[in-house]
């Protein structure tokens, strides 16, 4: 696949693919003989990854690190298991964040739900701030 293909595919920029594979966040990808960048499987694999893991609030830093184990072998699994833990905790705690403010948001909408119904809004005593 050609950049502009994998960036319709995935609505992403040439500059970020450009910017991941710079920095390290996906590995060097395939070229052509003219040096043009030819996606092949493996390194639409990559940009998935990287997709995925930067929508998720994974830091660039933390990928980078991920793709030089990945890319010293399988003496890093250790290693890569441990970074990809601290990933996921990191995002459970993001998580927990947007778990409260959701349950907040509910609740406003059902009060707004609730007042659009009766013509009266109210709030619980802790909720005050309308």
């Amino acid at each position: 696949m050609t950049i502009k293909e994998v960036c319709e595919k995935y609505d992403i920029t040439a500059d970020t693919l450009r910017y991941y594979e710079r920095v390290g966040v996906i590995p060097a990808v395939t070229r052509t003989s003219g040096g043009i960048r030819d996606y092949q499987a493996e390194d639409i694999a990559w940009v998935e990854n990287a997709i995925c893991f930067r929508d998720a609030g994974m830091p660039v830093e933390m990928l980078i690190e991920y793709v030089k184990l990945y890319q010293e072998g399988d003496g890093t699994i250790d290693a890569r298991t441990a970074l990809l833990r601290e990933a996921r905790e990191v995002m459970l705690e993001a998580k927990k964040k947007y778990d409260i403010a959701l349950a907040k948001l509910d609740y406003k909408i059902g009060r707004y739900e609730i007042a659009q119904k009766t013509g009266v809004l109210s709030w619980t005593d802790d909720e005050k701030d309308g």
